[in-house]
């Protein structure tokens, strides 16, 4: 069964979120059956490209080629866009060709910002494979790729014209990578509160792959991220909501080289805004994040880096204003406020407390 959430940031599309789904019919609602290349990675693809392509085929596009780029965060690069652009060009794709990105938060916003740059743009699809790109990544669109001085550096905004999460893809996923995605989950049932936020209580089951679990807090991350972006699309004001835990997080993962996952210095980079969260507003909520991150199974403790990267990396991130770090915080669950400047001092005064 399929439940659809229809965001309407800028021209409307559809997030389809279940199991066995027609992907082929799917796609060809929002688009009219044309050429097509699957952007993947090399651990998604021998999973599920082949099955893509021929459902694809088989309501009517064509699909010119597979390509797939190295896993990891290292091919959100400006080195790995421009290999794919180039086979873009000697495949013959033209401006009326759709590029479906098939893969988790990596493919989706290097594909994202090649089908937003191609030609000058050319359509796209997201077919997220991880949980946390079905619950955050592909929805609003963002797109982007890295630089060796931060992530995020170089993008802008595309729209897709669909999102398809086929739930049945997360039983190829990791622990360690479900975990990642939950951290997204939590994050955004603390900015949301109310319903959202009581079924975290699901988290254990969502853990141990409970369909009905995944499928319930799949669709609440993203109706409460739609009706974020369908309010600021371009991340002027309320948007930046969306960026709890990251600004901590975000430098810790860059001062690490990313040994640690995304989700996983999202967690940490939550503790450590829950604590900013304290010392501002006297609302202690530390101890519900440890509980909710737990039971996550994700980690609540920064890894060993020192504090000189960690002001580095968040000297370079892109939500910096007039030289001041700007951080989103709780006054409450369901009540976040955003551009809170905070000190480099208090910064690392807190990251060494957890």
């Amino acid at each position: 069964m399929a439940e659809g959430v229809t965001v309407t940031a800028g021209a409307p599309y559809r997030v389809v979120v279940g199991r066995e789904l027609d992907i082929g019919e799917l796609v060809s609602e929002a688009l009219e059956p044309a050429t097509g290349v699957i952007l993947t990675d090399s651990n998604v693809g021998p999973l599920h490209a082949g099955r893509l392509a021929g459902e694809l085929e088989g309501a009517g596009w064509r699909v010119v080629d597979t390509i797939e780029v190295p896993p990891g965060e290292r091919s959100k690069s400006l080195s790995s866009y421009g290999a794919v652009v180039r086979r873009l060009a000697l495949t013959g794709l033209g401006r009326d060709g759709t590029l479906f990105a098939l893969g988790g938060g990596v493919v989706g916003d290097l594909g994202g910002f090649i089908a937003h740059t191609y030609m000058r743009g050319i359509s796209l699809v997201q077919l997220p494979t991880s949980l946390l790109a079905m619950v955050d990544s592909s929805v609003g669109g963002k797109v982007g790729v890295d630089l060796p001085e931060g992530k995020n550096l170089v993008g802008g905004f595309l729209q897709p014209r669909a999102v398809i999460a086929e739930v049945g893809w997360l039983e190829t996923l990791s622990d360690r990578e479900l975990s990642c995605g939950l951290a997204e989950v939590v994050k955004m049932g603390l900015l949301c509160g109310g319903g959202f936020y009581r079924d975290l209580e699901l988290l254990p089951q969502a853990r141990g792959r409970e369909a009905a679990a995944l499928e319930t807090l799949i669709l609440h991350s993203v109706r409460f991220k739609a009706s974020v972006v369908e309010r600021d699309e371009r991340e002027e004001g309320l948007r930046a909501i969306l960026n709890y835990g990251h600004t901590v997080g975000h430098a810790l993962e860059a001062a690490a080289s990313y040994r640690i996952l995304h989700g996983e210095a999202v967690a940490v980079g939550m503790l450590a805004e829950a604590e900013l969260s304290r010392r501002r507003f006297g609302t202690d909520l530390r101890g519900e994040h440890r509980r909710l991150l737990e039971a996550a199974a994700l980690p609540t403790r920064p890894p060993e880096v020192e504090p000189a990267p960690v002001l580095e990396a968040m000297k370079r991130d892109k939500k910096r204003r007039s030289g001041e770090h700007r951080f989103v915080l709780l006054k409450g669950v369901g009540e976040p406020v955003w551009d809170q400047r905070v000190e480099d001092a208090e910064v690392v005064e807190v990251i060494g407390s957890l």
